[in-house]
């Protein structure tokens, strides 16, 4: 319908007030994030040639550093929501994104729950208030990866956690299951065509030991790639036996899956002893040209020296890319980290934080509530990222 003329200026008085608060608004947002405005576009398209990553839409080497962003994992098998944006008001995964992006990152690892994608243990768990299915949280995955895009993030998407049987709780498994394979099969069909995704086939694959302290599980190498071993059926936040086992399944057999759903970009993998073990991942690893092999960085395990570094990732980052996929420590500040970006620059292995989540008492906390403000530990991963963007 036509609106009379001096409506309509009135209408057009009123949206231009609209206009200007909101303008107002971003430039306090802005101000808020403490970090200059990023540059917005299209992702880089990571592509594995030789022992580098290189972005596709230009060939050039591509670096990644960036953080990993928690609450997927837990929040749907807690059943307070789907993550923290949730609580994060209008827009709150474009809000992250241009904080993240602010901060000189290229790249965000998202750590995702196989039960609450997939619907099985009785994920994701609703409340009183709102009821949440495996659809609704694929897709507010889904939004919060195109926000990220947007900003010029690639994602890369963690098989992390499992709801666990009967609770509302989460752990993490030793290594992949069937429902694993489903898992990815499924990530794989929905991302098969954002070449701005990468996919991290399982967290932090480990060995198991008893309330005594006795080893129950030894995950081998040739179990690690090949699967068919037996392991405990309890996540790591519960005491196990090693009496109930399920069969695992191997990195060969999760890299074929994602193939097989038309899924080819790169596949990181995580070794041996939560990820700090690489020393066999060269002999061991899958048949497959896009692999990335992912080290998880922490000054509390055994690889936490640069003797380490010079020993196991220094001859491995000469034939397939390294990337630090979790980086952390007892104490960010202390100057260990330091010295491990340091490295990781001399050798060309890109970094994740650990972790971008505000999480009360925890060191390894990088920022305050959902604006990017970020904490001391929080400062230095923005410079180290923030110079990586501006390139030597």
């Amino acid at each position: 319908m036509r609106r009379p003329p001096a409506r309509a200026l009135l209408v057009l008085a009123a949206a231009l007030v609209l206009v200007l608060a909101a303008v107002a608004s971003a430039v306090v947002l802005t101000g808020s994030l403490e970090a200059d405005e990023p540059s917005t576009g299209s992702a880089p398209r990571p592509v594995v040639e030789g022992n580098r990553l290189v972005d596709g839409r230009t060939g050039e080497t591509w670096v990644p550093r960036g953080v990993n962003w928690s609450s997927l994992e837990y929040a749907c098998a807690q059943g307070w929501g789907y993550s923290s944006l949730e609580a994060g008001g209008t827009d709150p995964a474009t809000t992250q994104a241009l904080a993240i992006a602010g901060w000189g990152a290229d790249t965000v690892r998202l750590p995702l729950n196989q039960d609450c994608w997939l619907g099985t243990r009785a994920a994701p768990v609703s409340d009183e208030y709102t009821e949440r299915t495996p659809a609704g949280y694929r897709a507010h995955v889904g939004a919060f990866v195109e926000a990220l895009n947007a900003q010029g993030l690639v994602v890369v998407l963690d098989l992390h956690s499992r709801k666990r049987i009967g609770t509302p709780e989460f752990g993490n498994l030793a290594m992949p299951d069937s429902e694993s394979l489903a898992f990815w099969r499924s990530v794989g069909e929905a991302y098969a065509d954002n070449a701005s995704v990468m996919f991290d086939a399982f967290n932090e694959p480990y060995s198991r030991y008893d309330a005594a302290d006795r080893l129950v599980f030894d995950l081998t190498w040739e179990c690690w790639r090949d699967g068919g071993c037996a392991a405990p059926a309890e996540d790591d936040r519960t005491a196990t036996t090693g009496r109930t086992t399920y069969a695992a399944q191997g990195m060969q057999a999760v890299v074929d899956a994602l193939r097989d759903a038309g899924a080819e970009q790169p596949v990181l993998l995580g070794g041996l002893d939560y990820a700090n073990d690489l020393s066999g991942w060269w002999e061991h690893r899958p048949d497959d040209d896009q692999l990335v092999a992912a080290f998880h960085a922490y000054d509390f395990k055994e690889c936490a020296t640069s003797e380490c570094w010079d020993e196991v990732l220094a001859p491995l980052a000469r034939r397939v890319p390294v990337l630090t996929g979790e980086l952390g420590a007892t104490d960010p500040l202390d100057g260990w980290v330091a010295g491990y970006l340091d490295w990781a620059d001399q050798h060309g292995v890109g970094a994740l934080f650990w972790v971008w989540a505000d999480h009360a008492g925890d060191p390894m906390s990088l920022g305050r509530g959902l604006s990017g403000r970020p904490t001391a530990w929080g400062r230095l991963a923005r410079s180290w990222m923030q110079a990586g963007a501006r390139g030597p």
